[in-house]
């Protein structure tokens, strides 16, 4: 074989091989943002309970720090009329970032105006709720992790509480890493963990001397167990920013979008192929991570020390946000949610290991608690619609 002819053949394969990506890209292009839905795990009596069964409802909803501002926001509209439909048996958890996107700048900084506006679109939405209304803080709260973090989630924390008119509404306090117990009915109780305080590395509170009630690592999960024992025979829900468990980027899942054109993932419109190279940023966040990452040194750390002790406590809920999707997903006897579509959408894979429901798409979840029996609804708006549809219904336990 000659050398023209191998040059033709190479030139045939390396044609075949981009016809095939692009053919394959387009095709996971069309399904990505398709629900998926793990029919064989299903309940069989799934439409059982009705709403009017329920004695206690909790509503998730993660990420929302960037809702329109020109126009009715179709997530906060909805969540509002689900709001009003509830009377004081029933909470609502922000699952952090709650502003973006450095969270509330000083008064000196161009940002800080429009984050106020943002903030107060999602006071202006629960303001109305007869239930309890709880925040807690997410990495771009924290001015994305960087220096002058602390300082942003106090300005924060100062803001929701004068807004609302209520203490004890942003969790836990002063940016401290927890944990707290809410006690949300007879039944039922929620333990709030600050994720973002362990993989925040700039200026952090610790100790008596910053109004935190543990003061070392060690210390928060001696009381985190504590407060397992002390509610084992409860409904356990644990709120925290940082999911233990994700199908998504955060869980180092990428779509081939962010092989071929890594660049979007700065600039939505940076189509820049780059082959090859492209990959060698989501294996980096898949194998290294940043921060905000599994698996990075210090998530990996927090995530394997909080699976251990969970994984004591049969029919747990563990309920974050942090990625921009829906996520139910079940290990052994523990539910793990992942609510962080509140204003944001990205990527989140299909299938796998105890994957019950994935979709990337905006929403937010619902927890009802009957008698026996908890029950998950994940809503999301219809487009065009002032109504929502629920797309999701699971018993949990």
């Amino acid at each position: 074989m000659g050398a023209g002819e191998i040059t033709f053949w190479a030139e045939m394969l390396v044609l075949a091989g981009t016809v095939f990506v692009v053919l394959y890209y387009i095709f996971t292009s069309r399904r990505k943002y398709k629900p998926y839905f793990d029919v064989k795990n299903q309940n069989d009596n799934k439409d059982k309970v009705a709403e009017e069964e329920e004695v206690f409802t909790v509503f998730l909803i993660g990420d929302a720090g960037s809702p329109n501002l020109n126009s009715p926001d179709p997530v906060l509209s909805l969540l509002k009329s689900q709001l009003q439909r509830e009377g004081e048996k029933s909470s609502l958890f922000f699952l952090g970032d709650n502003v973006y996107p450095v969270g509330i700048p000083a008064t000196t900084s161009q940002l800080h105006e429009t984050a106020l506006k943002r903030l107060t679109a999602l006071l202006e939405a629960v303001k109305d709720f007869k239930g309890k209304t709880y925040f807690i803080s997410g990495n771009h709260d924290w001015n994305k992790g960087r220096k002058g973090g602390w300082e942003s989630i106090l300005r924060e924390q100062e803001y929701i509480q004068a807004f609302l008119g209520k203490e004890n509404v942003f969790l836990p306090k002063n940016g401290c890493p927890g944990p707290v117990e809410v006690k949300l009915s007879q039944k039922t109780t929620a333990i709030i963990i600050n994720t973002s305080w362990w993989v925040h590395t700039d200026t952090k509170p610790l100790g008596a001397k910053d109004g935190c009630t543990v003061d070392s690592k060690e210390a928060f999960f001696s009381e985190l167990e504590a407060m397992m024992e002390r509610n084992k025979d409860k409904k356990i829900i644990v709120i925290a920013h940082h999911p233990l468990y994700s199908n998504a980027v955060h869980g180092g899942n990428f779509h081939l979008k962010q092989h071929l054109f890594p660049l979007t993932e700065l600039h939505k419109k940076a189509y820049v192929p780059l082959p090859l190279v492209g990959s060698l940023y989501p294996l980096y966040r898949k194998y290294v991570g940043i921060r905000e990452d599994m698996a990075h040194p210090l998530y990996r750390k927090m995530r394997k020390r909080l699976i251990a002790i969970f994984q004591k406590h049969e029919n747990l809920i563990y309920a974050a946000g942090h990625d921009h999707n829906l996520q139910y997903i079940k290990k052994g006897k523990q539910h793990y949610l992942v609510s962080g579509s509140g204003s944001k959408v990205h990527f989140v894979k299909q299938g796998g290991a105890g994957v019950f429901f994935t979709h990337a798409h905006r929403g937010f979840m619902r927890l009802g608690f009957c008698p026996n029996e908890v029950w998950l609804r994940i809503i999301e708006p219809v487009e065009g619609t002032p109504k929502g549809k629920v797309v999701f219904k699971q018993c949990l336990f």
